[in-house]
């Protein structure tokens, strides 16, 4: 590396020593650059990412091929194709309640961290500088990877962005280093997905796996994260969108929820049938289907995919919590798309890009196109549950580039199908109005739902906790809980929903409901439901349920918001699953009864440890207008 090159980068000290020593350290400055070097040199079209392991043999990590619309890359285990819940581990002793490497492996991390550097003096380096948070309100940041895995290096580039210090006008000082470390997944963690966060004088995140989405797109969330902890601010696990409705109103909607809770899809236009029509579900006892006939719906101009920064920077006082997006590009998951004319936007889009994209677990061949609904399978006749594409933002059409208020903020929960045979907690309606203390409930617990697609299978029902952010968050819950509960009791003006998809009760719908909600309460703007529309949910953890709605003059029945209703459910089995959500609700929160709690906090476990109704829920938090 040329230091005189680029003099404003203060380098920590473990980094000198690295590059002193290695072979070479290419200094990428764009991703042009990280694109060229991507499929091993730029006269490759395909490329094998292998390492030597001690004692002979080697291991093969991944193939890269050259495509027309950019890279695609495939692992060769099924296992690396979506990311392991229980891959980060903490190499610090600061405060956290997540696994210390001692813990887990049984000798301090130190030791490891040295060999990691040690094996890195050896390699040829690509390494390149990053801003995480947009807009200067995150980080510095460095990437240090093998070259041979430059396709790492130029999807952590894509959704980070690239940055060069030579041409800034002021000194680079690096206070996170991702550094990449694959080898040592086999050579000391039994090959499995590990990621260490080390905060020291730098938070340093050890990669010791190829898959971006733990390292360098969680790992520099937890990063951000962390940094919000000190400073008493958040970066929500959220979509945002500006909802343009036909009549040219304006409503601002962001979506939380765990993986798979349709942060992505909320960002897409309805899937209509060949005639034009919503297929609204599908009845999974009588095989009846119901559609619906809208012409025309909303307007959709994104804003963020995944991650938004709720920074004291952005935030106005009008009521209302102001979000910006914390990604340069949207790591989309396109299991959803199987077929050409699925979605035309985004197919469109990929096909002929206007820059180089990146492709995950998408069957490609060298100067071939990638197509995002030919998924690589993981066994014969089983498709990777996990495809992705990784798109810059300045390239999706209308996105936003600003900070933007929250008008309604919904909660998104994969629910199984619940049956009087089956019941199962599957009783969540169409969408359901919120009190602002039960909606900071359902952030606490952040249910990781039914079939998710986007990790390694958990058996059972499972929490992401506070936030759905809790598995990237290398801190406290209690911390982050009162953050939270902070912005839910000052934003007054800002309303909640939550909305389920995949099922509701007996009828298959996959993202249909939050679909339909965005488009409904887009038309409705700030007015508010009257009495007469709302009942309390038969099961208080819901909130308020509706008596059904018309859209576009088509109504839509109370039995697809009231689960208890419906002829294939009822009251009982509905009562079951009711069971089932509360019990799971009442071993969640009691992990946040923590004496750093804010009392108002402690309150609203207690109402819920005690069965509250939605009006108790109601007298924890009342606004101003209320």
């Amino acid at each position: 590396m040329d230091r005189d090159k680029y003099p404003n980068i203060q380098l920590p000290e473990e980094l000198k020593g690295v590059f002193a020593r290695a072979p070479s350290v290419r200094f990428a400055t764009s991703h042009n650059h990280l694109e060229q070097f991507s499929c091993g040199d730029p006269g490759n079209d395909s490329w094998e990412v292998r390492y030597p392991l001690p004692g002979g043999g080697e291991v093969h990590e991944a193939t890269v091929v050259r495509v027309k619309n950019g890279i695609a890359v495939n692992y060769t285990e099924p296992y690396m194709r979506r990311r392991d819940p229980n891959c980060m581990v903490i190499g610090d002793d600061r405060p956290s309640e997540k696994t210390r490497f001692a813990v887990r492996f049984g000798k301090p991390f130190d030791s490891v961290r040295q060999e990691t550097f040690n094996w890195l003096a050896e390699q040829e380096l690509m390494i390149f500088a990053y801003e995480t948070g947009r807009f200067g309100l995150g980080m510095d940041g460095l990437a240090v990877c093998p070259a041979n895995a430059g396709f790492f290096a130029f999807g952590l580039g894509l959704l980070q962005g690239i940055v060069d210090p030579g041409k800034m006008n002021r000194p680079f000082k690096p206070t996170l280093v991702i550094y990449v470390a694959p080898p040592f997944r086999h050579t000391h963690f039994e090959g499995k997905q590990v990621v260490v966060h080390n905060r020291v004088h730098v938070h340093e995140i050890f990669s010791y796996n190829l898959y971006p989405g733990p390292s360098a797109k969680k790992g520099v969330y937890g990063a951000l994260i962390n940094q919000g902890e000190r400073e008493d601010w958040v970066t929500a696990h959220c979509s945002a969108v500006e909802v343009v409705t036909p009549y040219d109103n304006i409503l601002y909607l962001m979506h939380e929820g765990a993986s798979g809770g349709g942060k992505s899809e909320m960002l897409q236009q309805p899937y209509r049938l060949p005639d034009g029509r919503l297929l609204l579900g599908e009845n999974l006892v009588t095989g009846e289907k119901r559609h619906l006939e809208i012409p025309r719906t909303c307007d959709l101009n994104p804003v963020s995919d995944d991650m938004a920064l709720c920074h004291p920077d952005v935030q106005k006082k009008n009521g209302k919590l102001w979000v910006l997006d914390a990604e340069e590009s949207w790591f989309i998951r396109v299991d959803q798309i199987t077929r050409y004319g699925t979605e035309p936007d985004l197919e469109a889009l990929t096909l002929a890009p206007p820059k180089p994209l990146e492709f995950f677990n998408i069957d490609a061949v060298p100067g071939g196109t990638a197509l995002i609904w030919d998924h690589v399978e993981d066994e014969p006749g089983v498709p990777c549950p996990n495809p992705r594409v990784i798109v810059p933002r300045d390239i999706m059409a209308g996105s936003v580039k600003r900070e933007v208020p929250v008008d309604i903020r919904s909660f998104g929960v994969r629910t199984p199908p619940c049956t009087r045979e089956e019941p199962t907690y599957g009783i969540i309606g169409l969408f359901h109005i919120l009190p602002p203390a039960l909606a900071w409930l359902w952030r606490l617990v952040s249910p990781r739902g039914h079939a998710n697609p986007s990790i390694v299978d958990t058996e059972g029902m499972s929490s992401e906790g506070v936030g759905s952010y809790w598995p990237f968050a290398p801190g406290r819950r209690v911390d982050q809980a009162n953050i939270l509960l902070r912005q839910f009791r000052d934003c007054y003006r800002t309303r909640y929903i939550l909305t389920p998809n995949q099922h509701v009760g007996a009828w298959r719908t996959g993202f249909m409901p939050q679909w339909i909600a965005r488009d409904y309460l887009a038309r409705r703007g700030q007015s508010k439901f009257r009495e007469d529309q709302l009942r309390p949910a038969r099961c208080p953890l819901l909130g308020y349920a509706l008596e059904g709605i018309r859209i576009e003059g088509r109504n839509i029945q109370e039995r697809f918001f009231q689960v208890d209703r419906q002829p294939e459910v009822g009251p009982e089995a509905y009562d079951r699953g009711a069971r089932i959500l509360t019990e799971f609700f009442h071993r969640q929160i009691r992990k946040f009864q923590q004496e750093d709690l804010v009392p108002l906090g402690h309150e609203i476990i207690e109402c819920c440890l005690a069965n509250g109704s939605q009006a108790d829920y109601e007298n924890l938090i009342r606004y101003p207008e209320d």
